[in-house]
């Protein structure tokens, strides 16, 4: 968040748009697609620069060019920079790969060397040539891994370029506190080059409605200085909410029964205090996963074995109780049959056939081999080990409710509590027996789900199950060169009926976003890819400072009561 106000990509998402679209940013248009799918052509913006910095000769930020998103592409691909993002390009943009191995060399990395699927035919043109169709390139296009970064900015300021970064964006870097704030100006460089960045102009009719077009075709940024804390505790972090110090909070757990009436309807007295409650379903997945590297869960070379623990893990899946998961986090979760969440299109319509049923449950745990529970090898109940990555709390009650869930069929399932680096390391090193993770959506495509289960995309990479699946490779390796149609549409499907019948995840939920909002904080709506959207909100400062007058110095209770 911190690094989108700072810095730009060549698109943006769309922030009113639903269904999820993005749109040009640092680009003059969408691009030129050519008719294989695999060169993309960008005209970038004039007029655009970076900010005033020492980094620049005479202190002033220069014009932006097209080389310079071919030179932030490559410090995402040199191996001396350690990203995280080179997933986004590797093997995809032509000779990418060839530099990134030439960056492991000691020497300094050279990035004069050619990448030829990056090239600059003029100073405001980019071409980025693919080894294959990519069609998830736009969505990457609008992720920080492609913002532009200037190169005297890295060189200038060496290891201590993080502490001064120098973008186009919209902010610039005041002050940071680590581990307590970070302040952000408007840039002023905006101002003084005449930057046109206006508000969207269409929408919704319910966008309309509460005044998300009301800013239509404005000038943005809309706010002048911003403060982003680093609260860890969730009650400070609620009560700067409550008394103004925070424009947006999060509902905790324990906070949701003294906040939010049994309608889901905010409760009088904060109602009254002029702060809004906001809802929308989030692109998340959360689930429990089996690692198939296990002889008990897992699957290995005895087709007769694999088809007993396939009908293991069904079993787990059945004894599952979505209702009571949703009853202990305050009704705010959806249930959810398959890998990928709605709307996407590949979401199944039609409940899983292992959805909690515990007569099934029971009946799939004959036909494994494990009778009311009991391992025939010992004659004892079935123990599984879950590895989960916290140790508070709530991680510890949520793991007591699974625990009794399956002990209802007999199995005992016993917690293994990490920290999270351990927990990372365990799943890096497929050193689990069960787990409980999530997903976020990288971008709204299923396909970003489906690479969970690519068997290439094993541990350390994101599939944790490392499950493997000769059809759904054959499927994955398909799609993921296909444009949006019915056709994909229809393989994303069949891939996730596979993935069902295989149970390498029991699917937990999809969650429901709620948060609150002061009503002095103008053009806020939810967005699932937030990056740099806090240009498009405004403060009502006379609506603001009316709130303190009137709240202020009022003392309250956790639940927004005098």
């Amino acid at each position: 968040m911190a690094i989108a106000r700072i810095y730009e990509g060549l698109l943006e998402y769309d922030y009113l748009a639903r269904p999820y679209k993005v749109i040009p940013l640092l680009a003059e248009a969408m691009p030129d697609i050519s008719d294989d799918g695999l060169v993309y052509t960008f005209k970038i913006r004039k007029g655009i620069y970076f900010h005033d910095n020492p980094c620049f000769p005479d202190g002033k930020g220069r014009e932006l060019v097209a080389g310079d998103i071919a030179y932030s592409i490559k410090r995402v691909a040199d191996v001396k920079n350690v990203s995280s993002g080179f997933w986004a390009y590797n093997k995809r943009i032509k000779g990418i790969n060839a530099f990134h191995d030439a960056s492991k060399s000691k020497e300094s990395t050279d990035y004069g060397m050619v990448v030829e699927g990056l090239k600059v035919p003029d100073s405001h043109t980019l071409q980025i040539t693919l080894t294959e169709p990519y069609p998830q390139l736009l969505y990457i296009l609008a992720m920080h891994y492609s913002f532009a970064v200037p190169r005297e900015a890295v060189e200038f300021y060496g290891k201590d370029f993080v502490n001064n970064p120098v973008g186009t964006g919209p902010y610039e870097l005041v002050e940071w506190r680590r581990n307590s704030r970070i302040e952000f100006v408007r840039s002023p460089k905006w101002v003084e080059t005449g930057r046109i960045e206006t508000y969207p102009t269409t929408g919704t009719p319910e966008q309309e409605a509460v005044g998300l077009l009301k800013d239509a075709g404005e000038q943005m940024p809309f706010i002048d200085r911003v403060v982003q804390y680093v609260i860890e505790d969730s009650t400070t972090a609620w009560m700067m909410f409550l008394s103004g110090q925070l424009g947006v909070s999060a509902i905790t757990r324990d906070n949701w029964d003294a906040v939010i009436t049994g309608d889901k309807k905010l409760n009088d007295s904060l109602g009254e205090r002029d702060i809004d409650l906001i809802s929308s379903p989030t692109l998340d997945v959360y689930y429990l996963g089996f690692n198939w590297d296990d002889p008990v869960v897992g699957e290995s070379g005895d087709p007769a074995q694999n088809l007993r623990n396939r009908k293991l893990r069904q079993a787990l899946s059945c004894a599952y109780d979505f209702d009571q998961v949703n009853q202990f986090m305050n009704y705010r979760l959806y249930p959810i049959g398959g890998p990928v969440p709605q709307p996407l299109a590949g979401s199944l319509k039609e409940p899983s056939p292992y959805a909690f049923n515990l007569d099934k449950a029971r009946q799939l745990l004959i036909e494994a081999g494990y009778p009311e529970g009991k391992d025939p090898k010992t004659g004892k109940r079935l123990v599984l080990t879950m590895e989960l990555g916290s140790a508070d709390s709530n991680t510890r009650q949520s793991m007591e409710l699974m625990a009794d869930m399956y002990q209802k069929i007999g199995i005992v399932l016993k917690a293994s509590y990490n920290t999270w680096p351990a927990f990372i390391e365990k799943m890096n090193r497929r050193q689990s027996q069960m787990f409980r993770l999530g997903w976020v959506a990288d971008y709204p495509d299923a396909e970003n789900f489906f690479q969970l289960f690519y068997s290439k995309n094993e541990s350390p990479g994101p599939n944790h199950a490392n499950y493997r699946n000769a059809e759904i490779n054959r499927m994955y390796e398909e799609i993921r060169t296909l444009q949006d149609t019915p056709e994909r549409t229809a393989i994303y499907e069949k891939m996730a009926g596979v993935i069902v019948e295989d149970c390498p995840w029991i699917f937990m939920y999809q969650p429901m976003g709620y948060a609150l909002k002061h009503s002095w904080l103008e053009n806020y709506v939810s967005h699932d890819f937030p990056y740099g959207m806090g240009k498009y909100r405004r403060v009502n400062n006379n609506a603001r400072k009316a709130w303190f007058e009137s709240y202020g110095e009022t003392k309250l209770d956790m639940t927004g009561r005098k």
